[in-house]
């Protein structure tokens, strides 16, 4: 699997490079998810702007990330950018549990205000 990951103190970025995100792939993506976040990373966005084609073991491995940051940050796709996947998101209904972001930079900031709102929150409760 080919993926660039960008690190950063508030989220990472994990852009896969890849034109399809189907059984082949799929492990090692999740695999890659369950170290990120036994690393601590709070916000992750994954970037499938490359992504072509997704078949069910794809979206169950994001599924696998959203349930893995439920509770503990955010995750958030961006990239959608494909037809096939756009169809396949909406067909399945994924739109209405993802957090899904149209830019990477509006991701980034997304992740950011998840973090402001989390410590506001947590002094309140204080």
């Amino acid at each position: 699997m080919k993926f660039s990951i960008d690190k950063n103190e508030r989220y990472s970025l994990l852009k896969l490079e890849e034109e399809t995100l189907n059984t082949l792939i799929a492990p090692d993506l999740k695999s890659e998810f369950v170290i990120l976040r036994n690393e601590g990373v709070i916000n992750l966005i994954l970037d499938i702007s490359t992504v072509e084609f997704v078949d069910s073991s794809g979206l169950s491995s994001i599924l696998t990330a959203n349930r893995l940051w439920d509770g503990h940050g955010a995750f958030i796709i961006t990239g959608i950018e494909h037809e096939n996947v756009k169809k396949l998101i909406s067909i399945s209904r994924l739109d209405t549990v993802l957090n899904i972001i149209p830019t990477v930079q509006e991701s980034i900031d997304f992740a950011l205000m998840n973090e402001i709102e989390k410590e506001l929150k947590e002094e309140g409760d204080e």
